[in-house]
């Protein structure tokens, strides 16, 4: 939309001075890769069992395939947002796509499971190197507030609706080629980002006369490590396994002194004035809780669709499509056009509010819901909402920083992103799952037909996790609402000021 408008000759002349002319197709190089990065969190979930018999995994092991990628993505992108900040963030963003692209071409070829789980993990280093170079670029392309607001509201769309996307991909590919296209695909898509980056975008070089902070990306690359490792095995393990303990408070302890380090050392990973701004802080909190929520979300709908109501993958896929548009939808033609105009709050916490209601409806859905008339109203409200809060929550957190600490801003965000996602996953499937138990337990018992009982058992279980989703949303939505104050980005904040330096 905004590129046919930009390619013009009039509407160049307007655009102010000092701007690149191809920043709009340089957006579609960002964006692409981007959205190649968001899916693959999830673009392998409907594959999994096709994966699973082929190579012969394990029902515990299985559960790799996903955190391994997660894992090496959320406990290494505040080193890859400082990296991106010493060595450039053009020449961050090129070795992040060949890196991604090798290991997917590994995965693809794996032959094993672990030689699967190794490539998974190592895509995740490659996406923590390759999402916060992204975000800093389009935060120092756009510096006019109507043009940010678009632009924002384009990579807020795919940011929240990527997941969606992987399980569509993912169950087209699936159905009609097998599950090695799931990590393929993102070949061609990143040699096509490749030579747009080469072409279209530009960089100020890095800052060579800063150091990077080893004791820092030890112990906040460890606690986030520890954190998220822990949550990964609380499903299996169970919450007072001591292995997860052990995890949960080594986590902890690295984090405290992580901290305390920042405030010493001469060249810190996260310098410490990033986090104690309140809006920024108030983006970091919004963005993680609103995420748990929506992966209570993409969860248990993948499972209630296939294993409740019988779809097949590319069926379970498409039925997350109004879910995408909707989000696209709050993002691009609702958050972006607003933003100029009122305080990113008054977008945030109505987008949560909207996103709850989404999934509190959910929570009444039975063995024989029907999708048009239950399940479909309330994935248009979820994403409305989710299209609501994440553009004006990428816009508000990395405004204002300067050029020297956009990576590290930008990484911030997408931390906050995937350790979001990972504690969703855990949580909340150890709530379904200990719901589920209960309740077939307290049925069965009753003499009543285990045929009938097993699926109504899992559904309630599902549906007392998405309450807690829902409980999770309105959380986000407080935190906004308390912590998020900026102004309108269109009143002429000063913040803007920083990043127009970095391209003039």
């Amino acid at each position: 939309m905004g590129i046919g408008r930009t390619g013009e000759p009039g509407a160049l002349a307007e655009a102010p001075e000092g701007t690149d002319p191809h920043r709009w197709w340089g957006l579609v190089v960002i964006a692409l890769a981007q959205l190649m990065v968001v899916l693959d969190a999830t673009i392998v979930n409907i594959a999994l069992p096709s994966a699973q018999h082929a190579l012969h995994m394990s029902d515990g092991n299985r559960q790799w395939v996903i955190t391994a990628y997660t894992l090496a993505f959320g406990g290494l992108l505040l080193l890859g947002g400082r990296i991106a900040d010493l060595a450039g963030r053009k020449r961050t963003f090129v070795v992040g796509l060949v890196g991604f692209a090798v290991a997917s071409a590994i995965g693809g070829a794996a032959t094993g499971s672990t030689m699967l789980f190794g490539a998974r993990a190592l895509q995740g280093a490659f996406a923590a190197l390759l999402a916060p170079s992204a975000l800093s670029l389009l935060t120092t392309t756009f510096t006019d507030p109507r043009e940010r607001g678009k632009a924002f509201g384009i990579y807020g769309a795919l940011a929240g609706s990527g997941s969606a996307i992987g399980f569509i991909v993912g169950g087209l590919l699936t159905e009609y080629l097998n599950w090695r296209w799931c990590l393929y695909v993102n070949v061609p898509i990143a040699v096509l980002a490749v030579v747009g980056a080469s072409t279209l975008l530009h960089d100020r070089p890095g800052h060579r006369e800063a150091r990077l902070d080893v004791p820092g990306v030890l112990l906040g690359c460890g606690g986030l490590v520890a954190i998220v490792y822990g949550f990964s095995e609380a499903e299996p393990r169970g919450w007072s396994d001591p292995l997860v303990l052990a995890l949960f408070a080594g986590g902890v302890l690295l984090l405290g002194l992580f901290v305390r380090w920042q405030t010493k050392a001469p060249s810190p990973l996260l310098p410490l004035h990033i986090i104690k701004d309140r809006n920024r802080a108030g983006c970091f909190l919004t963005m993680m809780l609103a995420v748990i929520g929506m992966f209570g979300l993409f969860l248990f709908m993948t499972y209630y669709l296939q294993v409740i109501l019988g779809y097949s993958p590319l069926k379970a896929g498409l039925a997350f499509l109004p879910l995408t548009a909707a989000i696209i939808t709050g993002s691009t033609q609702i958050s972006a056009r607003l933003l100029p105009h009122v305080p990113p709050r008054l977008l945030m916490v109505p987008g949560t509010v909207l996103a709850a209601g989404g999934l509190l409806l959910l929570t009444r859905m039975t063995v024989h819901s029907s999708y048009t008339g239950e399940i479909l109203p309330a994935l248009l409200l979820m994403g409305v909402g989710m299209g609501l809060t994440f553009m004006p929550v990428f816009a508000t957190a990395t405004s204002g920083v300067a050029p020297r600490d956009s990576g590290v801003t930008s990484a911030t965000v997408n931390t906050a992103q995937q350790v979001g996602g990972s504690i969703g996953t855990a949580l909340l499937n150890t709530v379904a799952t200990t719901s589920s138990a209960t309740y077939i337990t307290a049925r069965l018992r009753t003499g009543a037909p285990k045929a009938l009982v097993v699926p109504a058992g899992v559904v309630h279980g599902y549906t007392v996790a998405i309450w807690w989703a829902a409980g999770v949303m309105l959380l986000a939505g407080l935190v906004a609402g308390l912590m998020v104050t900026a102004k309108a980005p269109g009143r002429g904040a000063p913040a803007q000021a920083p990043l127009v330096e970095s391209v003039s």
